[in-house]
C-alpha cells in the first residue's frame, strides 16, 4: 500500500510544477508555449488521479472502520495505544494528500484553461493593432 502514495505523492509534485511553470510570467514565450501543450496533454492522463484518489479515500474509510478500537488508556497496552495513534496519523496525513492532490488538479485544469483564454485574447488584441 505504500507505493500507491508514493504514487500520489510524485503525481501531485508533477502536478504543482506544472501550475507553478505555467504562472511564470510572459517573458518566456517559446518555453510558455512547449509547456502549455504538454500540460494540455497531459490533462486527460491525470484525470486517472480522481478515481485512484476515491480508491485510496475508500481504503482511508475501510482501514478506519475494521481497526480494533482503544477507547481508554486502561483498555490498551502502550504498544496498542501507539500504533493506534500511529494508524490515526498515517490515515490524516494520506486523507490531506488525497485533498492536495484532487486540488491541484483542478487547479492546474483551471489554471490552463485560463492560460490558454489569455493567449488567444492577446493574439486577438495583435491581430487588432496589425489591422489598424
Amino acid at each position: 500500500m505504500a507505493l500507491e502514495w508514493v504514487i500520489l505523492g510524485y503525481v501531485a509534485a508533477a502536478e504543482a510544477t506544472m501550475v507553478l511553470l505555467l504562472t511564470l510570467p510572459q517573458c518566456m514565450n517559446p518555453l510558455r508555449k512547449g509547456i502549455i501543450s504538454v500540460t494540455g496533454n497531459l490533462l486527460k492522463p491525470f484525470l486517472s488521479v480522481v478515481p485512484f484518489c476515491l480508491f485510496l479515500l475508500m481504503d482511508i474509510y475501510w482501514k478506519y472502520e475494521t481497526r480494533p478500537s482503544c477507547d481508554s488508556p486502561e483498555s490498551c497496552t502502550p504498544s496498542e495505544l501507539s500504533r493506534h495513534q500511529k494508524s490515526t496519523l498515517k490515515s490524516q496525513r494520506n486523507g490531506l494528500l488525497i485533498a492536495v492532490a484532487l486540488m491541484l488538479y483542478w487547479l492546474l485544469f483551471a489554471v490552463k484553461r485560463l492560460v490558454l483564454q489569455a493567449e488567444r485574447l492577446s493574439e486577438r488584441v495583435e491581430r487588432l493593432k496589425n489591422r489598424d
